[in-house]
């Protein structure tokens, strides 16, 4: 769903206070200054994509300003990626000062100050998301505010293409698929400040550590899909198949064997609800993405040492004498 607020039907008198207020709700609570005479109609167009809020922002010469006293009343750590459409923006954060011009995107930490500076109309889309969710270190985060990355080359140009698709695709996607594709992007995001940082090496336990997050959730969210592979995984998060199974390695396994576990653990649990679902256990099977019954009576079979249809009958009393704590000693 989209939120639109705008001042267009307002009179000029009207819409500062209005634009203020607007602005505020839209993000993080700030002081707008409009550096304009007779006001120019503003608008924000918002929709959100999971925890992320992405906005197309209109409006003409203002200067925005995140206080100590605004941090100090909300408390809020959201990080907030804007990429310039029209006019130019000169922030200041952390001690620096840069000029966004069009084509080129910036980072704002709102739990520091900062302070943003447009003259003349302009439009650019931002992306706020909590700053748990970009996974760098506090210190390159740091070095990486009130900085002009270029949207003309590089992977910063990859980034800012990837945004700017996603926001103009913004509306149409369900939450899964949005949170999915702000998940790859803030991925991507990431590997570009640990590159302008010099950090970015792809075995470095925290690339992989974050990578292995993102490749374990998707594959949850997609057991169900028999087509599931290491191809459509990797080509899903950008990196090689190679990297993928290296990814795994580290863990101690494979690919098919953590997707197999994963799948067996499930259909596990849903044989022992199987009367109150009304599911058979081909169904089942079907439900977690095996495709053939006799192929998953062999895999379950090797994994628990009985029959799906056994643990069917049996398991639930299995598993209360287990835990019983009457038979522990």
């Amino acid at each position: 769903m989209s939120i639109v607020l705008s001042t267009a039907e307002l009179s000029a008198a009207d819409r500062s206070e209005r634009w203020h207020e607007a602005v505020s709700r839209t993000f993080v609570p700030l002081d707008v200054n409009i550096l304009e005479e007779d006001p120019s109609p503003g608008r924000i167009v918002t929709h959100r994509l999971g925890a992320t809020q992405v906005s197309d922002v209109q409006a003409g010469s203002q200067e925005v300003t995140r206080s100590k006293r605004l941090i100090a009343r909300d408390g809020k750590e959201y990080l907030i990626l804007t990429l310039q459409h029209r006019g130019s923006a000169v922030k200041e954060q952390d001690g620096r000062e840069c000029l966004i011009e069009p084509g080129n995107f910036s980072i704002s930490d709102s739990s520091r100050v900062f302070r943003k500076k447009v003259e003349g109309d302009f439009r650019f889309t931002s992306f706020q998301f909590p700053r748990k969710e970009l996974r760098v270190r506090d210190e390159d985060l740091h070095a990486s505010t009130a900085s002009a990355f270029s949207g003309r080359d590089g992977g910063a140009a990859l980034v800012a293409t990837y945004f700017a698709r996603m926001a103009r695709e913004a509306a149409g996607f369900d939450e899964v698929v949005g949170r999915q594709f702000v998940a790859t992007g803030l991925d991507l995001l990431a590997l570009v400040i640990n590159e302008r940082r010099g950090r970015f090496r792809p075995q470095a336990p925290e690339t992989a550590t974050a990578m292995m997050a993102r490749v374990k959730d998707h594959i949850l969210q997609n057991l169900s899909d028999p087509h599931l592979s290491p191809t459509a995984i990797a080509a899903a998060h950008f990196i090689s198949v190679r990297y993928l199974h290296k990814l795994f390695q580290l863990e101690g396994t494979t690919v098919g064997e953590w997707i197999r576990a994963e799948r067996l653990e499930r259909c596990r649990r849903d044989l022992l609800r199987s009367p109150a679902l009304g599911l058979g256990v081909a169904t089942i099977a079907r439900r977690w993405g095996f495709v053939s019954p006799s192929h998953f009576s062999r895999v379950f079979r090797a994994a628990y040492g009985m029959s799906p249809r056994d643990w069917q009958i049996h398991g639930l009393s299995g598993e209360q004498r287990t835990v019983d704590p009457d038979h522990s000693a």
